[in-house]
């Protein structure tokens, strides 16, 4: 069962909850309309059925629920420790600070430590684009993938994403998980008590598997097999092993309200194509069109900015999604 839900009644709802638990008033905004926006763009395994989670974990003390990220800046390095808070307000901080950053040097990289879900890596690369910056983002997970030709898993899915202004038009928006699907995608089919296709995941026994309880007992599949897990590992350390946070075997589970902080991390990168050449917004269309002239094809990113558009201001949420925000909306801690 799904309930019509307007944007703003959506955003009023999910701050109240994240209040509810201890997170201050910014951070409660910039978290609801960060899953808000990935319902809009038809990443639901991203949106709204996230928050439970997160707010369970705020009420048992893994996330620290009134978190306020610290931000030092060295150099073209933005160093951003989050506190072990939510991961959505220190990227938050880390964006802002970078944007007149990349402008005055070229290129600066955002540092993020110490956090949680990275949420839609696509996010915050877009929001760097519609600042005319080139922008590229990595985020490490809590264990999912074992290296290729074993069984344990060892990496996270690890995000990555790029995005690039244009003229006149949203942002192109590259946005990828390295396993072949996203995990959240195995937990909505857990949820709804339906398989997954097979070639998702494998067992812990490393077979091939569509039941979800078995694959996220397991490991899942990366995306372009040994190449798809060559990159998780560069992603393992250019988040972790950059900032210092836990590897994905040692983070603890984003879904689990018990246990130690996940305490993952991020890395962004802002080009101001303005400090390489000259014209680059002109150049790159002539790549694009050429893409275009062939029947089939579309651009990255167009199906989100399509549906987004077509959504409007109204979500269509799960029922029992909104009845578990509204029954902590209506408690304290």
């Amino acid at each position: 069962m799904s309930r019509m839900v307007s944007l703003s009644e959506a955003v009023t709802l999910a701050v109240a909850a994240l209040e509810a638990v201890g997170v201050p008033r910014w951070e409660a905004e910039v978290t609801a309309r960060a899953l808000i926006d990935a319902e809009r763009d038809g990443l639901a395994s991203h949106g709204l059925s996230r928050l439970p989670f997160y707010l369970a974990q705020a009420r048992s003390g893994k996330v620290v629920a009134d978190a306020q990220a610290r931000v030092e800046v060295a150099g073209s390095v933005i160093r951003v420790d989050a506190r072990h808070g939510l991961a959505f307000p220190a990227i938050a901080r880390g964006v802002e600070r970078a944007i007149p950053l990349a402008r005055e040097l070229g290129l600066v990289a955002v540092a993020i430590g110490g956090s949680h879900h990275f949420g839609v890596a696509g996010a915050p690369v877009e929001r760097l684009a519609r600042e005319g910056l080139v922008a590229m983002a990595f985020s490490n997970a809590p264990s999912a993938m074992a290296p290729w030709g074993g069984k344990r898993p060892l990496y996270g899915t690890n995000p990555i994403a790029f995005a690039t202004p244009r003229r006149g038009t949203d942002p192109l928006v590259i946005d990828l998980s390295l396993s072949k699907v996203a995990r959240g995608k195995v937990m909505l089919a857990k949820k709804a008590g339906e398989p997954i296709p097979e070639g998702w995941a494998l067992d812990i026994e490393g077979r091939p598997t569509t039941d979800p309880d078995a694959a996220i007992a397991g490991s899942m599949v990366p995306a372009g097999d040994a190449k798809g897990a060559s990159l998780a590992l560069m992603v393992e350390l250019l988040t972790a092993g950059l900032t210092g946070s836990h590897f994905g075997f040692q983070a603890s589970s984003f879904f689990e309200p018990e246990g130690e902080a996940p305490s993952v991390g991020h890395l962004m990168l802002a080009f101001d194509p303005a400090h390489f050449s000259d014209g680059y917004l002109e150049h790159i269309e002539a790549l694009f069109q050429a893409m275009l002239e062939q029947e089939g094809v579309r651009l990255p990113g167009t199906r989100r900015h399509a549906l987004r558009r077509e959504r409007g201001e109204s979500l269509e949420l799960p029922e029992a999604v909104v009845d578990e925000l509204r029954a902590y909306a209506a408690s304290r801690v």
